[in-house]
């Protein structure tokens, strides 16, 4: 299991026709450091599976997100090679040098720039509008520091404050200007929403895709159908009515501690071949250094 792992961490590095080497130059810095909450909480590969589930859900309840993703994306037909890409993007944007990152975000802004189209409302809509851009950096932020603070190890209000800051300078660089930059400002931005979001057979149809599309290793594929039971259960209760997802969608009482037990498990888990192991060499660390002394510290 473990070479299987390996394996596909080192694919992720070569994933959409582009290679990122996290080991080199050595020394440069990245968007965020090494002792960052981020680097703390990207490392973990099962905190990030649910949060980034739960963050799409929220997304594609908002019409104009959801034209975009649905219309311009090749998630129906290539769920995997999709979550590949924004995998990689997600290692980049934390872990990568910042040149590196700041490369790739150039690149998937100019992409974004030719995404336009109508809903099937009649509202026009763009990838690259302001206001999507911050919901969308709002829900990923908010979806992979719930995915790990629920299912991994509880973080402080201050952790969580800085988890958001830490964001803003990769945000801006997305064209997200006005993103959450502390927990107050995530439950601000939620507010606002909240009135825009809708149920969708979208949405039914996303997390299908998202229980059957082989994304985990084959021995870890049966356990697919509980995280993605666990990105629902992180939603706000207010956003699961609105979106009409029920407890039957949710954790049982038995599964939360199995989904613990594995977001734990995960945590401690070195992959050297992994961006974030590969990122601490980089910077004249142990590739176990996030795992052992950060995670003894936190």
């Amino acid at each position: 299991m473990q070479a299987r792992l390996e394996a596909m961490a080192g694919a992720l590095m070569r994933a959409d026709g582009m290679a990122v080497d996290f080991c080199t130059p050595p020394g440069a810095p990245a968007l965020a450091a090494p002792d960052s909450v981020s680097w703390r909480v990207f490392k973990n590969p099962i905190a990030l599976f649910i949060g980034g589930v739960a963050a799409v859900l929220l997304e594609l309840a908002e019409p104009k997100v959801r034209a975009g993703v649905w219309d311009h994306t090749s998630f129906r037909t290539d769920p995997v090679t999709r979550l590949k890409r924004t995998g990689l993007a997600a290692m980049v944007t934390v872990y990568a040098p910042r040149e590196t990152a700041e490369a790739m975000i150039a690149g998937v802004s100019r992409r974004h720039a030719k995404v336009r189209g109508v809903t099937d409302g009649g509202a026009p809509y763009a990838a690259d509008d302001p206001d999507l851009l911050d919901w969308v950096q709002a829900t990923a932020s908010w979806g992979f520091l719930q995915g790990y603070h629920r299912f991994v190890a509880p973080l402080s209000a201050a952790d969580r404050d800085r988890f958001y800051a830490e964001a803003a300078p990769a945000a801006r660089l997305y064209g997200a200007l006005n993103s959450p930059t502390s927990e107050a400002g995530l439950e601000r931005a939620f507010a606002a929403m909240a009135p825009r979001l809708e149920p969708s057979p979208v949405i039914r149809e996303f997390l299908d895709i998202i229980r059957r599309a082989p994304a985990l290793p084959p021995g870890l594929r049966l356990l697919q159908p509980l995280l993605v039971r666990a990105a629902v259960d992180i939603l706000p209760g207010w956003a699961r009515e609105r979106l009409d997802l029920g407890p039957a969608d949710g954790l049982s009482a038995w599964r939360l501690p199995v989904v613990k037990a594995l977001g734990r498990a995960a945590d401690r888990l070195v992959l050297e071949s992994a961006p974030p192991a590969r990122a601490c060499i980089r910077m004249g660390l142990p590739a176990d250094w996030l795992y052992v002394a950060r995670a003894s510290a936190a």
